[in-house]
């Protein structure tokens, strides 16, 4: 099969496997994919299993699951424990972390820009042990681990490479697991702030929302990485192309766009990419409620990575522990 680029940018593995599917009309060797539901959260998960699926998809070989429920959007309490609980397992599942581990989480992105401050408003909410380790309370040996989390800003506040922040803190700490959060942008405008993913892949260049410079994988660390990302934003041409096809399934403009009802979708992606540049440039759209959907998903984050990582910490009541 040949590479497909695709119309459409995304940096979540689902979406990508369901574009190309779309494109190739056929089952993709080397890459498996399951999907299970709980109520009213979708469980998928992408496995990239060869050189070959990883050029096609895009994707770096490894695995990715998503957890996606369409009510993060709202403040619906219940749900957000429901995920937060998924966000545990599924971490877990995917790294093996032992009890006298120090895991090392960072929040990259800026947090002076809402939709990018995902990983630092994550960070905020971390709860870290590192330097508390000689006085936790006897039942919660082993059931706490050393965790600590930076949020290291972005070059053009710093100055530095985010890369070579966290390369230098691994050098000293020397951590068994780096857990890395970032913002993320989606192909599709109703995964905005409703999708987690995790991948054992690390942050590789061009992941992330605005993230073009550095990668902090297994390779350029020395250590297993582990990225967790929520899309916060979509590409205008995600919009264009969302609202030609919902006006082409509407009578009332059908007579309008004539023309363009034997289009595919890739043949509309190439009109909505030359004309949408010159009007609009590169431009991202986020809810215009981001503060308090950045806010509420940080929370969700944060709370599965606690739950994964001090499984004996009682939360009601964790201050009483940390002496």
């Amino acid at each position: 099969m040949e590479q497909f680029t695709g119309n459409l940018r995304t940096d979540l593995a689902v979406e990508a496997k369901e574009m190309l599917t779309r494109h190739v009309r056929e089952d993709i060797p080397g890459v498996i994919m399951e999907t299970a539901e709980d109520e009213d959260i979708v469980i998928n998960r992408v496995d990239v299993t060869t050189p070959e699926a990883e050029k096609m998809l895009g994707k770096v070989q490894g695995k990715y699951i998503t957890i996606e429920a369409q009510g993060l959007r709202y403040k619906n309490t219940p749900l957000q424990k429901k995920v937060m609980n998924h966000v545990a397992q599924e971490l877990s599942s995917m790294v093996q972390i032992a009890p006298n581990a120090t895991i090392l989480v960072v929040g990259l992105g800026n947090w002076n820009v809402t939709p990018d401050a995902l990983g630092p408003r994550t960070v905020d909410k971390i709860v870290v042990t590192r330097h508390l380790q000689e006085m936790l309370s006897p039942e919660l040996k082993g059931g706490v681990r050393s965790v600590c989390a930076i949020a290291p800003g972005v070059l053009g506040i710093t100055g530095m490479e985010t890369a070579e922040i966290i390369h230098g803190i691994v050098g000293v700490i020397k951590p068994t697991v780096v857990i890395a959060i970032d913002a993320l942008a989606a192909a599709s405008s109703h995964r905005v702030i409703t999708t987690v993913q995790l991948a054992n892949t690390g942050i590789h260049p061009g992941s992330g929302v605005g993230n073009k410079r550095f990668g902090l994988t297994r390779e350029s660390l020395g250590v297993p990485v582990i990225a967790i990302g929520v899309p916060t934003v979509v590409h205008a041409s995600t919009i264009a192309m969302d609202t030609l096809t919902i006006l082409q399934e509407r009578a009332a403009f059908a007579r309008y766009l004539k023309s363009m009802e034997n289009l595919s979708d890739e043949e509309k992606g190439t009109i909505v990419r030359q004309v949408l540049p010159e009007a609009l440039g590169d431009l991202m759209v986020t809810p215009k409620e981001v503060d308090r959907l950045i806010e509420d998903i940080a929370g969700v984050v944060a709370g599965g990575i606690n739950q994964a990582l001090h499984p004996h910490i009682d939360y009601m009541n964790i201050h009483q522990y940390l002496h």
